[in-house]
């Protein structure tokens, strides 16, 4: 049974980081080996409470959802062009999921400082190439996004699961490099968080629910409650920060960070 301090201060990480380009399971790779909190059961527990983060996100685009399913849940919502459809959603996750399902084992191995700061780095080159050589914009909004830039950003998406790279830095930094706006890319982003959450979610609950005995439920449960209540206070702000600043700002904190780290390890050993 770990102490519930440590799972509120890693879900209050978790809820912070999710929105932003910065990698949330970096920071709670990091923030876990500084708490002393590693092993197969913290590796878990940093996938499960992500879910409560994504919450948050139901709770924002839970209309655009029901639109999905064919479901008008507003006003107005009929007359709109090019409506994101399911097969647009599928096209964006089955790539990394995929790929995710068939290395899982290797990328568990991944869950070190050492490789979040490669993440960190070479994530943040990503943004800023994508911020630097940002093609014309054809798809203001996410109503507009194409099938063939969706899948830029289901390719994109793979470099996420590399511990540091940034789920929504890579796929945000893809949509632009595909011809979309970063208000577009960010929108498309936090949607499909939703069911790859789950799935990831799901996954580890039903392939490791055997480590966690009656008295890590507790646990478990005040992280993925802070990890939501946190993200649903920071959820609105965060994403318009996201769809407004330039990436290349959420790069210089990466590489700040990064140098922290390392300079850390150097001197204190992590």
């Amino acid at each position: 049974m770990f102490d519930i301090w440590v799972a509120i201060i890693i879900g209050i990480v978790e809820g912070l980081t999710e929105f932003l380009p910065v990698s949330s399971t970096g920071h709670m790779i990091l923030v876990g080996h500084l708490l002393g909190f590693t092993g197969p059961k913290a590796e878990t527990f940093e996938i499960i409470i992500q879910l409560g983060a994504i919450l948050a996100v139901v709770l924002l685009y839970w209309r655009r959802i029901l639109r999905l399913f064919g479901v008008k849940a507003a006003k107005g919502m009929e007359d709109m062009k090019s409506q994101l459809n399911l097969l647009h959603i599928l096209i964006a996750i089955t790539p990394a999921m995929a790929l995710a399902f068939v290395f899982k084992d290797f990328i568990k191995i991944l869950f070190l400082p050492e490789t979040v700061v490669i993440g960190l780095v070479t994530g943040g080159i990503f943004l800023i190439v994508a911020e630097k050589q940002h093609p014309k914009i054809s798809a203001k909004t996410i109503d507009e996004l194409t099938y063939r830039q969706v899948f830029y950003i289901g390719m994109a998406q793979i470099l996420s699961l590399w511990p540091g790279f940034s789920r929504s830095g890579a796929t945000i930094a893809g949509g632009m490099l595909a011809g979309a706006s970063r208000a577009a890319s960010a929108d498309f982003t936090f949607l499909i968080a939703i069911p790859v959450m789950v799935a990831a979610t799901g996954y580890e609950m039903l392939q490791n629910y055997q480590r966690f005995s009656v008295e890590d439920l507790g646990f478990l449960a005040v992280g993925f409650i802070v990890s939501f209540v946190v993200a649903l206070l920071a959820v609105v702000t965060f994403i318009k920060l996201v769809q407004k600043f330039k990436l290349t700002y959420f790069a210089y904190y990466r590489f700040v960070l990064a140098a922290a780290v390392i300079l850390y390890m150097l001197l204190v050993g992590m």
